[in-house]
């Protein structure tokens, strides 16, 4: 029996088409994909993300604790600040990519994927010393995602006003008596605010954003968003047999090491991957779905890892890996698209960004 969020009752109730998603029940519609995915890109829509995971770290070793297990510098993080990471394996691999929020000079907060959850925790839990706690915050604490445009004004006029944030920082304040994190990070490519409350908030801080004009959104939706920013999601981008460095992400690498996975990571910087994530644009509106070969002069050099028609762009796009000699932007190649070869050219990343 898949699990519910705070939010499952309120997005039923308005219409949702719950799905089966990592576990959880989860909406991954309303008004329908096109309709919602519109409203993100040119107003506002709201997302019930609390499936995800939600862990601190507490006391005089969490700095260090965190260092050796996400990939990006933490050490230099304020107090307020977000960095996006990702937990890598002893060979480089990905296990996870995380949000990390420093609270203060010992404490910080930590968002891991829903599926990941109890990998992470089954990771941590056995290396904690009693210089740091860990805790998992997932059941008592509620995630909003507002995205959109529009979505710093609806937020100001619930008193939750994003505006004066600097992009990935958060500042924590009170709605109606509830204390609620306004985290100004996004997984759509648009402006707007992550929000964490209490479980309790959760109901009236969905309806009250509703009341003010933002659209309920579901997965799907989300999915094209993301890809059309080149956002990308664990199990199709992201997993154990790629590294942040072929993904794109070096970004997110501290080039100093010193973390878990850290030589191959090194190495691979200064030598170059043998494969890179791209983005490709389909010659027709065939959509490529993931597991899809990508070919070139005929052979097998990659796989599909997402694709979609675009909502905002009207063309079929999707990302894959390819050998580093064919990822160069322009670069002609072939998907299997059920059997017919579709022509694809390789395109800078993202395939949209938002004009600031």
């Amino acid at each position: 029996m898949p699990e519910r969020t705070p939010l499952y009752a309120a997005q039923a109730a308005a219409g949702g088409k719950m799905v089966d998603f990592a576990g959880w029940d989860m909406a991954v519609q309303f008004a329908g994909i096109q309709a919602e995915h519109t409203a993100v890109r040119t107003a506002a829509g709201i997302f019930d993300v609390s499936h995800m995971g939600r862990l601190r770290l507490v006391g005089p070793g969490a700095e260090a604790f965190l260092s050796r297990r996400v990939c990006r510098r933490i050490r230099d993080m304020r107090a307020g600040q977000v960095r996006y990471g990702l937990v890598l394996a002893d060979d480089g691999t990905v296990e996870d990519d995380v949000l990390v929020s420093r609270e203060g000079d010992h404490q910080f907060h930590v968002v891991v994927n829903a599926g990941n959850r109890e990998k992470i925790l089954g990771l941590w839990r056995p290396a904690l010393d009693s210089s740091v706690a860990l805790q998992d915050l997932s059941a008592e604490q509620a995630m909003i995602a507002v995205q959109g445009p529009k979505a710093p004004a609806i937020l100001a006029g619930l008193g939750l006003d994003p505006s004066a944030q600097a992009i990935y920082s958060f500042r924590d304040a009170t709605w109606q008596g509830y204390a609620v994190r306004i985290s100004r990070t996004g997984y759509t490519g648009e402006d707007g605010a992550e929000l964490f409350c209490p479980v309790a908030a959760a109901a009236p801080l969905w309806a009250a954003l509703l009341a003010a004009g933002a659209a309920p959104c579901g997965l799907g939706c989300r999915d094209t968003l993301r890809l059309e920013a080149a956002m990308p999601l664990y199990g199709h981008e992201l997993d154990r047999t790629v590294t942040p460095v072929e993904a794109g992400l070096t970004f997110a690498v501290d080039k100093a090491g010193g973390f878990i996975g850290g030589e191959r990571i090194v190495a691979q910087l200064k030598d170059g991957p043998s494969k890179r994530l791209v983005g490709l644009r389909m010659q027709s509106k065939r959509v490529p779905r993931q597991g899809y070969a990508v070919l070139h002069a005929g052979k097998p050099v990659g796989t599909i890892t997402s694709g979609t028609l675009s909502p905002t762009l009207g063309d079929a796009i999707g990302m894959a890996y390819v050998p580093a000699a064919q990822a160069a932007a322009g670069t002609v190649l072939t998907v299997d698209v059920r059997g017919q070869a579709v022509e694809a050219v390789v395109v800078p990343l993202p395939f949209y960004k938002r004009k600031r």
